[in-house]
């Protein structure tokens, strides 16, 4: 008799862009998930049980059985690793070159594509949501240091397809929740398509199946 395994949970809206991270890792890892909303108007994310999961008060919180976690990259690294052999096998390679070179792009996304790229995200995208006034200087200030690391990516997809190689990884996919809002929302598309390679990869990663299904759930909520 085979045991049924229960689904992940996955705690948090799918507007958040850490926890459409997250979605679009299970997606293409194929692994079943459930999606619990968090209604953070109503300080849900700061509720004790809550807190219990997520001691930061933050989306996502993630549950695997007795297994808790927090924090977007490592639930996707966790997702790859434990379920290696399922889905997209590729997204976080065994070999330990290949994952060495995935790794070192997933930090130039977190250290120095998602910095600047937040700010802009805020402003652009949820301050007006929330009907907050924009901060003119400090999207002047976070474009420019998005650009430089945009020119960065850009000679590197001049001679690898994606950015840790020839393969759709992690680290590409890593960076589609914040590159969506810029473009879809945020009206910077241009930021990406004015440089040719950036806007080849761009249009390659976004079309990817499993993003459209985030996309989707995205736009229902």
């Amino acid at each position: 008799m085979i045991m049924a395994v229960a689904p992940v949970k996955v705690y948090g809206p799918p507007l958040s862009t850490a926890v459409s991270r997250v979605l679009a890792c299970l997606i293409e890892k194929d692994v079943e998930y459930q999606l619990l909303p968090v209604n953070m108007s109503k300080g849900e994310h700061k509720s004790p049980d809550y807190l219990k999961i997520q001691p930061f008060g933050q989306v996502p919180a993630f549950q695997d059985e007795s297994i808790t976690l927090f924090e977007s990259r490592a639930i996707c690294r966790y997702v790859c690793e434990k379920h290696a052999n399922k889905g997209n096998r590729g997204l976080y390679s065994t070999n330990p070159l290949v994952k060495a070179s995935i790794e070192q792009w997933l930090e130039a996304e977190g250290q120095s594509y998602n910095p600047p790229s937040s700010v802009l995200v805020f402003q652009l995208a949820f301050a007006p949501m929330m009907n907050i006034k924009q901060d003119e200087g400090l999207i002047k200030q976070n474009e420019e240091k998005l650009g430089k690391v945009l020119d960065v990516y850009d000679k590197r997809l001049e001679s690898s397809r994606f950015l840790a190689g020839d393969e759709f990884t992690l680290a590409d996919l890593s960076h589609l929740p914040n590159t969506h809002y810029l473009v879809a929302v945020g009206g910077k598309g241009e930021m990406f398509t004015s440089r040719k390679n950036v806007g080849r990869w761009w249009d390659e990663i976004s079309n990817r199946d499993s993003w459209k299904k985030v996309v989707e759930m995205q736009e229902k909520r």
